[in-house]
């Protein structure tokens, strides 16, 4: 299974876990789209930077790794600012830039930043319409593309893509979410979650890809979430317990109760090795190691990184 970064914070951070993470030969540094990245009552606000920007620098500041942004809110962002964002980030990059995009879910940020809100099933249509959007951009042949709340005319848009974009669908809905993955995107993120939920996401994703008319085997299935590991089973329960007031548990057992809940890796690193076995069962290609470090340096990624490898 492939490994790759998920990271967050100033760019000159970021810029430090990124060459680390192509250094390293990981397959990928991914950034999540935010524009809060802490909760309104935090004693501390955790800096949250445009991602799609800080690309641009990442684009220019590293050579092969693949960025992706894991993933985009469509409430931000008309569908046409994506389209050419993605286009100018993957030309910079030398065709390494990868879209994700979501429903959205953090209501603090939208409230903060006055951004519209609609309901569930109106954020999953947008999109639905988004991604069939972006794909007839990314498309020299397509002639555009008309929804009920996008439109794209047919149109010679300059600069072509070099190719067509990589879409990523990213999200824990456990219908709607496979389904536009396996019609639209070329990687499907399966929120990480206990094995068997897991495994009925991406059996329908891919049955969505079939009667698509896509190949379902072409669907890269990958899946994110933070860590809890230690070289010893002492080290696991000190990592436990250093994480309770982040996580809002009473105690070390309360916390590690709720990461097994949610299918999270935690353990010794033989027993993230099983739970690596059990995802590669059920077709999970990649690994987003969510980062959550006290600061993104190369010591502390050697280190958590030395205990993930197989």
């Amino acid at each position: 299974m492939d490994l790759a970064l998920q990271i967050f914070g100033r760019y000159e951070d970021v810029l430090v876990g990124a060459r680390w993470a192509e250094s390293e030969g990981l397959a990928a540094v991914a950034l999540p789209d935010h524009y809060l990245m802490s909760a309104l009552d935090a004693d501390e606000v955790m800096p949250a930077p445009d991602a799609l920007i800080q690309f641009g620098g990442l684009a220019r500041d590293t050579d092969s790794i693949e960025l992706v942004v894991l993933v985009s809110p469509i409430t931000f962002r008309h569908p046409a600012v994506y389209a050419k964002t993605a286009i100018t980030l993957d030309r910079m990059s030398g065709s390494r830039f990868v879209l994700g995009l979501g429903t959205g879910w953090m209501d603090a940020e939208h409230e903060v930043f006055g951004f519209p809100y609609p309901a569930m099933g109106e954020r999953f249509a947008m999109l639905e319409e988004a991604l069939a959007y972006c794909q007839a951009a990314f498309d020299h042949s397509a002639p555009g593309y008309e929804g009920e709340r996008y439109q794209l005319a047919s149109f010679d848009i300059q600069p072509k893509a070099d190719r067509p974009v990589p879409l990523l669908v990213g999200g824990s809905g456990p219908h709607k979410t496979p389904h536009l993955a396996g019609t639209y995107a070329d990687e499907f993120n399966v929120f990480a979650s206990p094995v068997d939920a897991m495994r009925v996401r991406i059996e329908r994703a891919r049955q969505a890809a079939s009667d698509a008319g896509r190949d379902p085997d072409a669907l890269r299935i990958s899946t994110a979430s933070p860590t809890f590991v230690g070289a010893t089973e002492a080290d696991y329960r000190a990592a436990l317990e250093a994480a309770v007031p982040v996580f809002g548990r009473a105690t070390a057992d309360d916390l590690h109760e709720l990461l097994e809940s949610r299918g999270i890796p935690h353990g010794t690193p033989e027993q993230i090795a099983d739970q690596f076995g059990r995802w590669a069962d059920i077709g999970v290609e990649r690994w987003y190691v969510q980062a959550r470090l006290g600061a993104i340096t190369e010591a502390n990624l050697d280190h958590l990184f030395d205990l993930l490898r197989p």
